[in-house]
C-alpha cells in the first residue's frame, strides 16, 4: 500500500475504508470509515458485565472479547458494498490497564483483570517505591489500580509450574486472533503495565523485584505500527479481507483525543463528560511534580499530557436531564451568576490540583434556581481555566482554539461560558468516539501518510464558539474569588 497522499479527487472516489474497533466494558463497537472521515458502516455486540467482588476485584471473561469483536466486524463489513473487501486496515482500542494471562496458543488461562481492579494496590505501592527514579523521570505515579501490580499478582498466583504464558492487554488478544499469532503491544496500552516510553524499555528492575517473568512480556511498538495481517480464519469470521494490515491502537482515552483532531503540538482538547479531562500534545515530555498531569507517548514520538478532574458534568447530576434545557435558557437570560461555586460532588480532587481534602463549595446565596445552575456551569469552566493555567505554568504552550468534546459540550450556553472564562474560542468536535480514533490510527500509513494527515483529512469540526466579551469582566471577577478560596483553604499554592 502506497503511503503517498492521495489527491482530493482520488480520496473522494476511493472505495477504500479502514475499520476501528472499540472494546469498552459493556460492548464492542466497530466502525468503517472512508478517507474523508465518513462513517459508512458500523456494528455492535454486547460483552458480559464485569464481576466485582471483595478486595476490590473486578474481572471479565476474556474469552468473550473475540466473539464480540468478530460479530461487530461482521455486522459492519456486511453493510459495505463489497462485503468488507474494501477494508485496507484495522486497529483496536480498549480500556487502559485491563490485562489477562494466556497460554502458548493465545487462550486465556483465567479471567481478565479489569482496569478498575484494586486487588494489587499494595503491590503497586511497592512498585512505586522500587522504581521511584524512573517514575519521577516519566512524571508518572503508579496508582492503586495500575496494571503493573496486577501483573505481579498474576505472577504470584501462577507460580513456576504454569507453563508458557503471555501477558496480553485487550487489543493484544484481538491482534492474536486477527493475525493468527502473537503480536506486539502498543506503548499506550502498556503504560500502566509499567512500560517506560521515555527510554523504550520495560522496567526490568521493578519486574524482577516483583517476581514477574520477563518472558511473559510482549514486544512494544508505536501505535499505528503494522503488527501483522488478517489471517484466513479471522477473515472468515469477520468479513475482513485476508492480508488486511492490522495496526496497533491506543487506549480509549487517547483514541478519543485523536478522534477530535487534536494531534499536533500545542493542540488541546477539553472533554466535559461525567468528569472533566484535559488532554493535549507536546513536543517534549513534561513532568508535573504534583502528579496531577501525566503523559502517554504520541504515535509520532511526541507526548500526550493529560489530567482528569473529579468534577465535570457530574456537577449537574442532581438535575433531571429533561429539565436541563429549560435551566440553560433561564441561566442564559439572567447572565453571569451572583455567586461562585466549586461543584465538586466527591471527596478530594486529582486535577488540576491534587488534594484529598478538597470539597465543593458555594460562596453566597443564589437568587434562584437559574442563578445556582449558572454558578455550577461557571464553576466547571473555572476549573478548566485553572487546568489550562496549570499546564502553561509547566511550560506547555496551549494554542487556541481549545477543542471541546464530551456530553457537556453539546450545551451551547456551557460552551460559551467556557470560552468566555478561558478567553479563547472553543472548537466543538464532531467525533470523540474511541472507535473513530482507532480508525484514524488504522488510516495512518494506509489511507494517509501519517496520523496528522489522517486527522487533517478525516476529522470534521463544528463552528468555533467565541468568548462573550460582555460577560468577560464578571467571569474574571468570579474566577478571582474561586481561586482565592482554593488558595485560602490550602488546596492550591
Amino acid at each position: 500500500m502506497s503511503t503517498a497522499s492521495p489527491s482530493p479527487e482520488a480520496v473522494e472516489d476511493s472505495p477504500e475504508v479502514v475499520a476501528g474497533i472499540d472494546i469498552a466494558t459493556a460492548a464492542v463497537r466497530a466502525v468503517c470509515v472512508d478517507a474523508r472521515g465518513r462513517v459508512v458502516a458500523e456494528g455492535r455486540a454486547p460483552l458480559p458485565a464485569p464481576q466485582r467482588g471483595a478486595g476490590g476485584r473486578s474481572e471479565q471473561d476474556a474469552r468473550a472479547w473475540w466473539p464480540a469483536v468478530a460479530a461487530a466486524l461482521r455486522e459492519a463489513t456486511a453493510a459495505l458494498p463489497a462485503g468488507g473487501r474494501e477494508v485496507v486496515a484495522v486497529a483496536t482500542s480498549a480500556t487502559s490497564g485491563t490485562v489477562v494471562l494466556a497460554d502458548g496458543t493465545g487462550e486465556p488461562v483465567g479471567p481478565a483483570l479489569m482496569y478498575d481492579d484494586r486487588r494489587a494496590a499494595d503491590l503497586n505501592a511497592r512498585a512505586q517505591r522500587l522504581g521511584a527514579p524512573r517514575w519521577q523521570a516519566l512524571g508518572l505515579a503508579v496508582g492503586p489500580t495500575a496494571a503493573l501490580g496486577r501483573l505481579a499478582w498474576l505472577a504470584g498466583e501462577e507460580g513456576p509450574a504454569g507453563g508458557p504464558r503471555h501477558l496480553l492487554h485487550t487489543p493484544d488478544l484481538i491482534g492474536w486472533r486477527l493475525t493468527g499469532g502473537p503480536v506486539a503491544t502498543d506503548w499506550s496500552h502498556a503504560l500502566k503495565t509499567g512500560y517506560d516510553a521515555r527510554l523504550g524499555e520495560w522496567p526490568v528492575e521493578v519486574l524482577d523485584a516483583l517476581g514477574v517473568p520477563t518472558a511473559w512480556l510482549p514486544p512494544v511498538q508505536a501505535p499505528a505500527t503494522e503488527a501483522g495481517t488478517v489471517c484466513a480464519a479471522a477473515a472468515s469470521e469477520t468479513g475482513l479481507p485476508v492480508g488486511c494490515p492490522v495496526r496497533l491502537g491506543m487506549t480509549d482515552g487517547c483514541a478519543g483525543q485523536i478522534a477530535t483532531g487534536a494531534v499536533r503540538p500545542g493542540q488541546f482538547v477539553g472533554v466535559l463528560g461525567t468528569t472533566y479531562v484535559l488532554k493535549g500534545v507536546t513536543r517534549e515530555l513534561v513532568t508535573d511534580p504534583s502528579g496531577a498531569l501525566y503523559s502517554h507517548r504520541h504515535p509520532d514520538g511526541w507526548w500526550l499530557p493529560g489530567g482528569a478532574s473529579n468534577t465535570g458534568g457530574e456537577a449537574l447530576a442532581h438535575v433531571p436531564a429533561d429539565r436541563l434545557p429549560a435551566l440553560d435558557r433561564a441561566a442564559a437570560a439572567r447572565g453571569p451568576a451572583s455567586v461562585v461555586a466549586y461543584p465538586l460532588r466527591r471527596e478530594g480532587e486529582r486535577f488540576p490540583f491534587v488534594s484529598g481534602e478538597a470539597r465543593g463549595f458555594l460562596l453566597g446565596t443564589p437568587a434562584d434556581e437559574a442563578d445556582r445552575h449558572r454558578a455550577e456551569l461557571e464553576g466547571v469552566a473555572f476549573l478548566e481555566r485553572l487546568a489550562i493555567e496549570r499546564v502553561r505554568e509547566l511550560g506547555v504552550p496551549v494554542e487556541g482554539p481549545l477543542w471541546a468534546a464530551g456530553g457537556g459540550s453539546r450545551s451551547p450556553l456551557w460552551t460559551r461560558i467556557r470560552a468566555t472564562a478561558l478567553g479563547m474560542p472553543l472548537r466543538v468536535a464532531d467525533h470523540t468516539e474511541t472507535a473513530f480514533g482507532a480508525a484514524l490510527l488504522a488510516a495512518s500509513g494506509t489511507l494517509h501518510p501519517d496520523l496528522a494527515a489522517a486527522a487533517g483529512a478525516m476529522v470534521r469540526t463544528g463552528r468555533d464558539i467565541e468568548p462573550d466579551e460582555t460577560e468577560r469582566a464578571a467571569l474574571d471577577e468570579s474566577y478571582a474569588a474561586f481561586t482565592a478560596t482554593l488558595r485560602g483553604r490550602g488546596w492550591i499554592a
